[in-house]
């Protein structure tokens, strides 16, 4: 894959990871009685929650880490792939490629999956989904704005 300009696509991950993880926190805020019911206890990973109590550093580590992962591998695919995502300004393009990252991602069938497969409330995997179209679709405009 040959990339034109790299400041540009690293700029787009960049913003997309802040976006990211500005939106997850406050989220999680917001959902935090569905992180503190024992019933869910044996759900969330050991590093996670590896005792009682909240998340060590490490998790906000990996978090941050998957997340500029996340986002560089969509920057790159958006700069591969951008002049077949429809839509004449940036922030057409960015919406229609953020709908395609939800979609196409696998994020909608994930949480159907999950909510088959893993003992978690529906309103927390709901909450999810929106979460996560949101983050994709304004780090899609973002991606978009800097990859024209």
């Amino acid at each position: 894959m040959c990339i034109k300009n790299w400041k540009n696509v690293l700029i787009g991950a960049v913003l997309f990871l802040i976006v990211a993880q500005v939106l997850h926190t406050a989220f999680a805020f917001a959902s935090m009685g569905y992180y503190m019911d024992p019933a869910y206890f044996g759900v969330w990973s050991k590093i996670m929650m590896p005792a009682d109590g909240p998340p060590p550093a490490e998790f906000y580590y990996y978090g941050t880490a998957f997340g500029f992962i996340s986002a560089l591998i969509y920057a790159l695919i958006y700069e591969k792939f951008k002049s077949a995502v429809p839509g004449k300004t940036f922030m057409n393009k960015g919406l229609n490629y953020g709908l395609w990252i939800i979609f196409l991602a696998g994020t909608v069938p994930g949480y159907l999956g999950m909510y088959l497969l893993v003992n978690l409330p529906a309103g927390l995997i709901v909450q999810w989904a929106a979460e996560n179209l949101i983050i994709a679709v304004l780090g899609g405009i973002l991606i978009a704005r800097f990859n024209k």
